[in-house]
């Protein structure tokens, strides 16, 4: 098993926020969906999606991504259900939809699943590495979106006054500050607008609020925690991880990822 969260600050255009293979997969309930574009992938085994109510059923090499916020579950069919995985980010992210033609639940057949699978464990391959190339990353991960899509954005986007001047400074402050209690009116104060409109501008380019990224951001350290500190409480993680409340770190871990933080670390 081989899996990577990220745990630098968005800069590239995409990244991946996390991305995962040979992934013991368990049942997952998500009735307010995920908070970022996610893609799940059947290795060995059989596992079965519910979509809004519809139902697809993932064999070898056949996938599914799902955009943010679109409730669902899955559940495996087979003994074993065996999977990989990615979840996107980015400076460019909020261009995902465009991309995608908006589409909230897109399909990818066997031999396109074949090509993404050697795809994801080359990338993989490149977190190994000491220092990882991020713009060879963000390449990779940019070549991937385009398993779903025919067009292509603009990098132009990145280079928006609007994003340079708001967007950017904010998301430093949060991910170099993401351990104290920041909140959304606080960060918009730094950068001198409102809450609302920075919110707006983080959706434009980001695909989320500033809520919800700030909220992703300390999920993301918290998973890097339990899995690279297995002696760590929880209580621990949490505050590690900016929650100053241990019942709400793990209500929100369980509202992201589908599973309690023990849990998590008890699959890894």
């Amino acid at each position: 098993m081989s899996i990577y969260f990220r745990n630098t600050p968005v800069s590239a255009p995409f990244m991946f926020e996390s991305l995962g293979n040979h992934w013991n997969q368990v049942n997952i309930f998500r009735p307010d969906g995920y908070p970022y574009y996610h893609y799940l992938q059947t290795e060995k085994g059989t596992g079965r999606i519910e979509v809004r109510g519809k139902f697809y059923t993932l064999g070898a090499n056949e996938g599914i991504l799902i955009a943010p916020g679109v409730p669902h579950s899955y559940h495996r069919e087979s003994t074993s259900w065996t999977t990989m995985f990615a979840t996107f980010t980015g400076a460019l992210a909020g261009s995902i939809p465009s991309m995608t033609d908006n589409q909230e639940v897109i399909l990818i057949e066997k031999e396109q699943g074949a090509s993404i699978r050697k795809m994801i464990s080359s990338t993989l391959r490149k977190y190994h590495h000491p220092t990882p190339d991020m713009k060879s990353l963000s390449s990779d991960c940019y070549n991937f979106l385009m398993n779903f899509t025919d067009c292509a954005a603009s990098p132009k986007i990145q280079d928006n006054p609007l994003y340079q001047r708001y967007v950017i400074p904010v998301i430093k402050e949060i991910e170099t500050g993401y351990q104290q209690d920041i909140t959304a009116v606080q960060l918009s104060r730094s950068v001198f607008v409102s809450p609302q409109y920075l919110s707006r501008l983080f959706r434009r380019f980001m695909g989320c609020s500033v809520y919800e990224y700030v909220t992703m951001y300390r999920i993301s350290r918290a998973r890097e925690l339990l899995l690279s500190r297995p002696d760590m409480k929880i209580q621990d993680v949490a505050g590690a991880s900016g929650f100053s409340d241990a019942s709400h770190f793990i209500a929100m871990f369980r509202k992201v990822t589908g599973t309690t933080p023990l849990d998590f670390r008890k699959m890894y």
